[in-house]
């Protein structure tokens, strides 16, 4: 995937909803699209997943999904993004077929060495900015800490947390590869326009 990357990570919604959403940010050129329904049953999971892969088919985004190698190669999706606390990409690696996608969610720079040593092609890391995804206190990294961590790897790492249209370009010029976000596909303007904002501040 070129740089900058556009990450779009589903967050709810009914399946109609979520496959509409990931044909549209397929559409408009979104990158990477991980799917993250942890509250949905697997049966439902499986056909949303199927149905992404289908939508994306004659794009250039990848769908990776979160956390659940079996449903991700059951639906031929091109990857696994696992948590921060799952186990090691190395154990993926014997059974995932070539080309295989696997991303990791990183919150510190301890974290983000293992992980790249581990295998993964590409971390996402945050919280970044202050988020409405997170609970009251959460701790937010900054971009300083950002830095950091692109510095420490050399995979490429996405920024997330309250990644929006106007501080998505300051993730990039700290170093990261691309951005991921929920609400930044969800604020009511078109995904269409958002990601043509998006290119057009990453260009300049």
């Amino acid at each position: 995937m070129p740089a900058p990357i556009i990450c779009l990570v589903t967050g709810g919604g009914t399946p109609r909803e979520l496959v509409s959403l990931i044909r549209e940010a397929a559409d408009a050129g979104v990158d990477l699209i991980q799917i993250r329904e942890p509250a949905l049953d697997d049966r439902t999971l499986l056909s949303i997943t199927r149905d992404a892969v289908e939508a994306a088919r004659q794009t250039a985004a990848r769908v990776v999904v979160n956390d659940r190698l079996d449903i991700a190669l059951a639906a031929h999706a091109s990857g696994v993004h696992l948590r921060g606390e799952s186990f090691a990409a190395t154990r993926l690696r014997p059974i995932a077929p070539p080309g295989f996608l696997i991303g990791r969610s990183v919150h510190d720079v301890d974290q983000a060495i293992a992980a790249a040593a581990s295998g993964c092609d590409y971390l996402i890391f945050g919280t970044v900015f202050p988020s409405r995804n997170k609970r009251p206190g959460h701790p937010v990294a900054g971009l300083g800490q950002l830095s950091k961590i692109v510095t420490a790897v050399r995979v490429p790492v996405l920024a997330i947390g309250g990644i929006s249209t106007e501080n998505a370009v300051d993730a990039i010029h700290a170093g990261a590869a691309g951005v991921a976000g929920i609400d930044l596909f969800r604020s009511g303007v078109p995904v269409t326009a958002t990601v043509s904002t998006l290119r057009r501040s990453f260009d300049t």
